[in-house]
């Protein structure tokens, strides 16, 4: 039986509550103490280093803990072009001639099964003469056909309910810690009505929270709304889908001015929204023996300069394997065995200068293909390099 209480006794209890607790803290009307937002102040920032915005790849299209869309129309290749990215992250080689950087890939698919999965995986690594059997750090979740939705809209209006698949995912992310997360496709994901701001928003939050927490980028697919579509923004329901994610990424097939597919091979990939960088870029694509690749065909500088890093990354990959198996230290400081020195010196050197090796170097480690392991005693620590993975061959 609930006990009748005057106001005045209510009152009595509120005052009491202030009091234990201090002035400056409220209470609801429930009868129930909260604490003050917690706030940080910032003048103590002033003695912290200045945290730097990281990218999952240096065009910086993708930021890391953060949620990135990628919407489509339905049959344009964003499926496709999402696994080319799970793919490179994987083997730590290059999206459309961006390098990337190298994890764990978590890709839940609610749109094709297993087997077709398989077909492009297997498209994809041999048009990038890769092998199938090296991607290791690539995870595959299949829901095509099956119950796949993370949050639907629940009793109470403009609420979203998380459903035990998000908490089966969570738990497999923790299990997993990937770099990247791959969703397709939001509307086999979530349920609840597009087109309302506040679930859209709470949706994108609870995605941010999955980036946050495991320290990854997430990767949502979508399909543009009617109207996405005519204005050719790409939009999907509500704003707040655009709104609420940091990036926005729009692939769509080339027209004419008539509306017909001027090559149906031909698509391009365009940047709509960088809360950290400039929007409006893009890049231009051709379907290839089953995956996108870039058709920067006129800039001349950028495809010299991408297979010259490539050819770096390759000849530095080959030359440490070399090393490594005669015992010979390579070094990532400057000394007699500096790696980038001897590597230029080397007779399958392939005309790789010592500074191209180094930028090399840098940029194996940032994918974590190489790292550096120390050893002796504290008063003597030698420092060399060492392969992280097995997918280079010996010179």
């Amino acid at each position: 039986m609930t006990e009748h209480r005057s106001p005045e006794d209510r009152l009595e209890d509120r005052n009491a509550i202030l009091e234990h607790y201090g002035p400056g803290d409220t209470v609801p009307t429930d009868g129930k103490p909260v604490l003050p937002l917690p706030t940080v102040c910032a003048a103590d920032l002033a003695v912290l280093p200045t945290p730097q915005r990281s990218f999952l790849d240096d065009a910086g299209l993708l930021p890391e803990r953060n949620v990135t869309m990628l919407s489509g129309d339905g049959g344009s290749g964003k499926s496709l072009l999402a696994m080319q990215l799970a793919v490179a992250v994987a083997a730590g080689t290059y999206w459309l001639g961006t390098a990337v950087k190298r994890g764990g890939v978590l890709y839940v698919s609610a749109e094709d099964d297993l087997d077709e999965t398989h077909i492009r995986l297997k498209e994809i690594c041999s048009a990038e003469h890769m092998d199938l059997a090296q991607l290791t750090n690539l995870e595959l979740c299949d829901l095509a056909g099956q119950e796949a939705v993370l949050a639907s809209e629940s009793g109470t209006a403009g609420e979203i309910k998380l459903t035990p698949l998000f908490g089966r995912l969570r738990l497999r992310m923790a299990r997993s810690k990937p770099r990247l997360l791959v969703l397709d496709n939001l509307a086999d994901i979530f349920s609840g009505n597009e087109n309302s701001r506040p679930l859209a928003r709470q949706f994108i939050g609870a995605l941010r929270g999955l980036a946050i927490e495991f320290d990854c980028t997430v990767l949502l697919l979508s399909h543009p709304s009617l109207s996405g579509l005519t204005s050719g923004s790409g939009t999907s329901g509500s704003t707040a889908w655009n709104n609420s994610v940091r990036s926005r990424l729009y692939l769509v097939r080339d027209r004419e001015q008539d509306g017909g597919e001027s090559d149906a091979n031909r698509r391009t990939l365009s940047t709509m929204k960088a809360n950290y960088g400039p929007t409006g870029g893009t890049i231009p694509l051709r379907w290839e023996a089953g995956r996108f690749v870039r058709t920067d065909a006129d800039d001349a500088g950028f495809l010299d300069t991408l297979s010259g890093t490539q050819k770096a990354e390759r000849v530095f990959l080959e030359l440490l394997r070399w090393h490594v198996e005669k015992n010979k230290p390579a070094s990532p400081l400057k000394s007699p065995t500096y790696a980038p020195a001897i590597f230029a010196r080397h007779p399958k050197s392939e005309g790789i200068q010592s500074r191209a090796f180094e930028v090399a170097m840098n940029r194996l480690l940032d994918q974590d293909r190489v790292r550096i392991v120390e050893e002796g005693p504290l008063s003597r620590i030698r420092r060399r390099l060492e392969l992280v993975d097995h997918d280079s061959v010996e010179p």
